[in-house]
């Protein structure tokens, strides 16, 4: 990116992060984003928390199912323990102001800046020329996501850094295109033992629910049988636990576990190498499956129960919409007034 460098502003202290409802969430979401939510709301900061409904359709989504994932997302995060009345819950495409700002950031953003980001090569390939247009631009969405908010901080996993990073850029080269200091350069925040968590079958690639082998993830529908045993047969090496985090440097599967141990238990993975130094692995596994089964099985089962009401879900949705409109719009027009645009004030 070649904007010019600015000082960063202060600017209230507000979260804001985003899950596509595109289906299937796992336990990578839940440890990597869920969770981690949660805790971010009892810190007592302001928190907004949207499911990307604009951001699933750069790729075909049937109607029917989009509308059922939208809704089983949103009963993921009230399972995970989001309170709609602490933190803000809606679906994006209920608040028209992310589209509007979309537009204008895509007017601000640089087409080679957006033709370098690697997820769009990695999602492209080498069939960019079908893909949609949508999808070339989703970055300038999501910046405008973020910045509709003027939110100062958004958890993501390694994999957003540069998409941040992009909207980083937008905000500098609005704020110096205008001569203002608007918005502010939006840091990342990401910590904790398994915020990237890896495939139960391939400790080298991220857990998926794009995966075509449902045994390299825990799905966060999955009953308790099948969490215990799909931990069971998830993919180690034959040597025990070391007693130190360095002895698992070339084992990434066995680090994997160690993470996830890790993450659901509230240790840091040095506690748990030293708790089970020397375990074999017939023996640490079946301890992990009950840790993910005792912290995921309430999950699933209160989703289950709220999947029952969909008219609760939509009724909580729509009133997290409402109070995300009643921030993100004054910021809205005041965009259109540093940029130019006549809007008669109606209402």
């Amino acid at each position: 990116m070649t904007a010019p460098v600015q000082t960063p502003q202060p600017f209230p202290t507000r979260i804001f992060s985003g899950i596509q409802p595109s289906g299937g969430l796992t336990l990578g979401n839940y440890l990597g984003a869920l969770k981690r939510f949660v805790e971010k709301q009892d810190e007592g900061i302001e928190t907004i928390y949207c499911l990307v409904d604009m951001h699933a359709i750069t790729v075909w989504q049937d109607p029917v199912k989009l509308r059922q994932q939208t809704r089983e997302a949103a009963a993921a995060f009230l399972a995970a323990g989001i309170d709609p009345a602490r933190s803000i819950l809606f679906n994006q495409s209920q608040v028209t102001a992310h589209v509007e700002l979309g537009w204008i950031f895509n007017c601000v953003a640089r087409m080679g800046w957006m033709g370098r980001m690697t997820q769009w090569k990695d999602k492209a390939g080498k069939n960019a020329e079908a893909a949609s247009l949508g999808l070339f631009a989703y970055p300038a969405l999501m910046a405008a996501d973020i910045l509709a908010y003027k939110a100062t901080h958004v958890p993501v996993g390694e994999d957003q850094k540069q998409h941040l990073e992009l909207t980083r850029d937008i905000a500098i080269k609005f704020n110096n295109d205008y001569g203002v200091t608007f918005f502010p350069l939006t840091e990342p925040v990401i910590e904790g033992a398994a915020t990237r968590v890896m495939s139960l079958r391939d400790g080298s690639k991220k857990m998926s629910k794009s995966d075509p082998s449902d045994q390299s993830r825990i799905n966060l529908t999955d009953d308790a049988d099948t969490i215990a045993a799909k931990i069971r047969k998830a993919r180690t090496d034959p040597d025990p636990l070391p007693d130190s985090l360095a002895g698992l440097k070339d084992r990434p599967e066995a680090r994997n576990l160690v993470n996830i141990y890790a993450a659901l238990a509230g240790h840091t993975p040095e506690q748990v190498v030293a708790d089970f130094a020397g375990a074999q692995f017939g023996t640490f596994k079946p301890a992990l499956a009950d840790l993910a089964v005792a912290k995921l099985a309430p999950i699933t089962a209160e989703m289950n129960r709220l999947m029952q009401d969909p008219a609760e879900i939509d009724r909580i949705l729509g009133e997290g919409a409402a109070r995300a409109e009643a921030i993100a719009r004054p910021i809205l027009d005041q965009v259109y007034d540093i940029v130019g645009m006549i809007r008669s004030r109606r209402g």
